[in-house]
């Protein structure tokens, strides 16, 4: 790795694992203020609309694609220049995403399978929440293989590429034609301006809002705009060096890191997380909806990727992470069981019951905390890594 892949991996942790602390932090106070007197109060504020939209549809419509800009500033540095450049380091990554999405969604259907109208969620439990999972390993301090990081930090690219094809191939109901070719339009705006070798960084941000705008009426989620707009910003700086520091995908990435990681997915999980439990007996906690999710996130993802892992190794198509053991690899692949953001995000696409979006939030929630406790006691008691291999 080198030096500079080095600092971009370092800083990229560091923010996202703090991001995720501040996560559990925002989603653990929207559960006690759902369950207390100011409950109604909180539900109501989510619903107040500001002009055509709801605060809630703001947050998870508009400084969501900012997240989903992120993402897709990250999946092309990381297959440009990054650490999925090379065939060679993607296929592990990739065929344990695909297996990680692949089981859970069959659990999920498995468990489902007799109740009408719940095959649409099917989505749900294939997500795996990067700074929530992050933010548990960076618990674990130096117990954790800088190798493991690095895989977990790429299977989360490779499911979030997933989670985004999902999103926009099997929540899309409606597609309006017009503002579809708006949106070519736009792109090929941008496209244009990368091909001149324009690094000035005005044009492209403002052409990515209008993007968003198209793209928020034509039937397509919102959030691709984000996507979309981000593979479109250059990789190359003004001195034509591919990957440098100061291209305009770097300079980007690097400003919108921290808004992201300490603003925009805190706002999003307290947005989201709150669920009152009044009248929610066990009957309701067992149902088929939060089983298949939370069994989808806890034994789907753990099953899908430790086995595509030990596949890859066994039929010797990838190595193993350097200085991991396989107790420490099952515990990656429980962390992977935390789905919390996106698959909060995805819950809210599939279903608008409000009944069934509760139903959505205590699976999510009880799979993902299982998966992080389970995770973090075995990483804790699979022994310490060398120290020439923690960040």
């Amino acid at each position: 790795m080198s030096v500079d892949q080095s600092t971009i991996l370092r800083r990229f942790l560091k923010s996202e694992a703090s991001g995720g602390i501040l996560l559990m932090g925002a989603a653990a106070a929207a559960m006690l203020i759902a369950n207390s007197p100011f409950g109604i109060e909180y539900f109501n504020a989510l619903q107040f609309h500001l002009g055509p939209l709801s605060v809630l549809h703001w947050i998870n419509d508009g400084l969501m694609a900012i997240f989903f800009f992120l993402v897709g500033l990250e999946i092309k540095r990381e297959f440009v220049v990054g650490h999925l450049s090379r065939w060679s380091d993607r296929v592990l990554p990739m065929v344990a995403a695909a297996g990680g999405m692949i089981v859970p969604a069959i659990v999920y259907l498995f468990i489902t399978r007799g109740t009408e109208g719940l095959t649409r969620g099917w989505a749900i439990p294939t997500a795996t929440d990067i700074a929530f999972a992050i933010g548990v390993v960076a618990l674990l301090g130096r117990r954790v293989p800088i190798s493991l990081k690095l895989f977990l930090t790429t299977v989360a690219i490779v499911d979030d590429m997933g989670a985004v094809a999902i999103i926009a191939l099997a929540y899309t109901d409606e597609i309006r034609g017009l503002a579809l070719l708006g949106a070519i339009i736009v792109m090929g705006a941008m496209y244009g301006l990368n091909r001149m070798g324009v690094v000035r960084l005005a044009p492209y941000l403002i052409l990515a809002v209008i993007l968003w705008g198209i793209v928020l009426v034509s039937g397509v989620h919102a959030t691709i705009a984000g996507v979309l707009a981000a593979t479109l910003i250059p990789i190359k700086s003004a001195a034509h060096q591919l990957g440098a520091e100061s291209s305009p995908l770097h300079r980007l990435e690097h400003a919108l890191q921290p808004w992201v990681a300490y603003a925009i997915i805190p706002i999003f999980g307290f947005a989201n997380a709150g669920v009152s439990f009044a009248g929610i007996a066990l009957e309701h906690v067992v149902a088929p909806l939060p089983l298949g999710i939370a069994l989808g996130l806890f034994l789907g993802k753990q099953v899908g990727i430790l086995s595509s892992v030990w596949l890859c190794v066994k039929l010797k198509v990838a190595e193993r992470p350097g200085g991991a053991t396989w107790t420490q690899i099952y515990g990656i692949a429980l962390l992977c069981g935390i789905g919390f953001t996106m698959s909060l995000f995805i819950g809210g696409l599939a279903f608008t019951d409000p009944l069934l979006l509760d139903e959505v939030k205590i699976g999510v929630l009880g799979g993902s905390v299982l998966s992080a406790l389970v995770g973090f006691t075995l990483l804790r008691s699979a022994g310490g890594a060398r120290r020439s291999n923690s960040l």
